[in-house]
């Protein structure tokens, strides 16, 4: 008896493996799948403006990075005793102006290093609904808790997330032609917005993608999976918005069963084990048991760092 509807998925032509070079962007649900390429040991780099929800902001990354464009004190701003920008989320926020434009200036040079040598860029589009900064006209990343009569909210439409992705990915193609560009949804849902405009902004951003499909643009059904295999409330985290660790760790299955070269099952095995190693508590840290499990963890890292020189594990305590 088949106890569930599962999507038929396909295995890509064009897999990850320790040699590919990773960029990831977008929603939070971006970093679930990040952390979990993080802990395997794949090389890349995650959300280095933080955490952006919609397409604008991403492309705004972009542009950035592709041009080089320098951040400058026109860019910041302070509130709430932290300075800002409207392009990065609070994560790069600082109580120093000097410190801020530096971080997001190296965000950008990170983003253009990382840009001209991805094999995969991997971009998660959480929402449709944006919020346009009142003074400046502009659409933001992040509002930083800025009062809310400053902005007014708007709907992007198909054709405006459409157009956005179109410009993204001429952006990305102009410094790197044969980047694979992988879009999902996340299945993280914005019900703040209400329930029947997070459906309307989801159906936008999967409505928008599959006009952009083409040869080295996929689509990963991450939302589809949340909302149709894992179709109850056992999967989500205590606020029934996120995904709890049962569906991402099922969702991450289903991602590399598509895009993670099966011939990686070995090394991802040695890194896990490796990765739970290190996590060990012993009951006797000086014991003579202790001391004999830290040095087969200690060759274990040798031998893969061998074949593999970029990895870094956290220092054995001994």
């Amino acid at each position: 008896m088949n106890l569930l509807t599962q999507i038929p998925l396909t295995k890509s032509e064009n897999p990850i493996d320790y040699s590919s070079q990773l960029l990831l962007l977008g929603s939070c649900f971006s970093e679930n799948i990040g952390a979990k390429l993080e802990y395997f040991k794949f090389q890349g780099l995650q959300n280095p403006f933080g955490i952006l929800f919609h397409p604008l902001a991403i492309e705004k990354l972009i542009q950035k990075s592709v041009y080089q464009e320098v951040v400058t004190e026109k860019d910041v701003f302070h509130a709430n005793e932290q300075w800002h920008s409207f392009y990065a989320h609070s994560v790069l926020s600082n109580p120093s102006k000097e410190k801020i434009i530096d971080n997001l200036n190296e965000a950008v040079q990170n983003t253009t290093a990382q840009l001209k040598k991805a094999s995969h860029i991997i971009i998660t589009l959480g929402t449709a609904w944006v919020y346009r900064n009142n003074a400046s006209e502009k659409v933001v990343a992040n509002c930083h808790k800025v009062p809310q009569a400053n902005f007014t909210k708007e709907l992007l439409n198909v054709d405006d997330v459409k157009e956005s992705l179109e410009r993204t990915i001429k952006m990305v193609r102009s410094i790197n032609p044969a980047a694979q560009c992988i879009f999902t949804v996340s299945p993280v849902r914005h019900l703040k917005d209400g329930f029947v405009e997070n459906q309307l902004s989801k159906a936008h951003l999967i409505s928008a993608i599959h006009k952009v499909l083409n040869e080295g643009i996929s689509y990963f059904p991450s939302y589809e999976i949340m909302m149709d295999e894992l179709r109850d409330y056992r999967f989500y985290a205590k606020d029934m918005i996120h995904p709890n660790e049962v569906a991402v760790d099922y969702i991450w299955g289903k991602f590399k069963s598509v895009w993670v070269d099966e011939s990686m099952a070995t090394v991802m095995k040695n890194v896990d084990e490796i990765q739970r190693g290190l996590k060990h508590r012993p009951f006797n840290p000086v014991g003579e048991a202790h001391q004999k499990f830290l040095t087969s963890l200690s060759k274990k890292i040798f031998r893969i760092q061998k074949d593999y020189p970029f990895m870094e594990f956290n220092t054995l305590k001994t």
